[in-house]
């Protein structure tokens, strides 16, 4: 099974960039529901529709190309992206759907495999899946719809940092750049299995410890990368300073970067945020590693600095290499600044 090449370069690198997006978007009419509590006006994870006065549904949907030459992993890893957007808003996984893209003359075992994959994970969640529906293509896609549950008072936006905030990250930051090394297979065994570990690592985990204190804004960092999803969280009026030593990393990637195994994905993230970063002392191949598109990447959360130290302390009992990255300052000339 490993030995079919389907893998092309997918996972979240295979997303349209945050600028092209933004102006599509911005073209829609939006009609007006006082129940819309979450919506496409801003940037955030998923929709959140109020259904009652403590209940909200919360609905998401992601798929990609894959990433992986094993089926029943990619299965795995799509599947955790795709809840990923439910535990960002701060809310509980209920039901799933199945997206499928198959070309209808490879063989099926191999999507038995991918759909065995992300049924599992969806299991892990504590969810159903429920069916979903499959088309002919040309190409593999695969992904999830979601369906999940908040309080309208909870729901966590990917807004509304609060200066003196601390940011806090729960996964290592790499995974596109190793993908990139492992598809010429430049990148170590080790490393890869490392990657694959994070991105089939739930973030129901982190986001249930999260759920005990107070969290001002979160989303996950995903294909847009950790400084673009950074700067839609400070959009209110915030900047923020990342102390780049801080950022939890995996092993060799920066020294990947320095071979130049990046993505195409990386640098659209890199020509949007044009002017809005500030690197002081910074390597370029750590600012590689920042702008490096994620796929099921970790949780970025914008908490009171006074609990910061207690929450990364609680996580990382739970085996999650959750680190304070930076902390959020009054609005400034730059949006973020990076520091050696």
């Amino acid at each position: 099974m490993k030995d079919i090449i389907f893998c092309k370069g997918g996972g979240c690198t295979a997303k349209l960039g945050a600028g092209a997006l933004s102006r599509v978007l911005s073209k829609l009419p939006k009609k007006e529901d006082p129940n819309l509590l979450v919506g496409f006006e801003g940037s955030d994870d998923a929709a959140v529709y109020r259904i009652n006065a403590s209940q909200a549904i919360v609905s998401t949907l992601d798929f990609f190309p894959p990433m992986l030459e094993d089926p029943y992993l990619f299965g795995k890893v799509a599947a955790t992206n795709a809840l990923s957007d439910i535990y960002a808003m701060g809310g509980q996984v209920l039901s799933a759907l199945n997206i499928v893209c198959f070309p209808e003359k490879m063989d099926l075992n191999i999507l038995g495999k991918i759909l065995q994959g992300g049924n599992e994970k969806v299991t892990e969640a504590g969810a159903v899946l429920a069916g979903g529906h499959s088309i002919a293509d040309e190409d593999i896609k695969y992904g999830l719809s979601v369906t999940g549950l908040v309080d309208p008072e909870k729901i966590w936006r990917n807004s509304g940092c609060r200066e003196g905030d601390a940011l806090i990250l729960t996964k290592k930051l790499g995974v596109g750049i190793i993908m990139t090394a492992h598809r010429i297979r430049e990148a170590s065994e080790e490393v890869v299995n490392q990657a694959v570990e994070s991105m089939t690592t739930l973030n129901k985990y982190a986001s249930e410890i999260l759920r005990q204190y107070q969290v001002h804004a979160c989303t996950d960092v995903t294909g847009f990368g950790f400084l673009v999803h950074l700067s839609e969280m400070l959009e209110d009026g915030c900047s923020a300073v990342i102390q780049a030593d801080q950022v939890p990393r995996f092993d060799k990637v920066e020294a990947y970067a320095e071979e130049f195994y990046l993505t195409a994905a990386a640098q659209k993230n890199r020509n949007f945020m044009g002017d809005k970063v500030e690197f002081q002392n910074v390597s370029f191949a750590m600012e590689e590693v920042l702008f490096d598109p994620q796929t099921s990447g970790g949780l970025l959360a914008s908490v009171s600095g006074q609990e910061a130290d207690s929450i990364v302390e609680e996580l990382q009992k739970q085996g999650i290499p959750a680190q304070i990255v930076g902390h959020v300052i009054p609005r400034q000339e730059k949006t973020v600044y990076v520091r050696g």
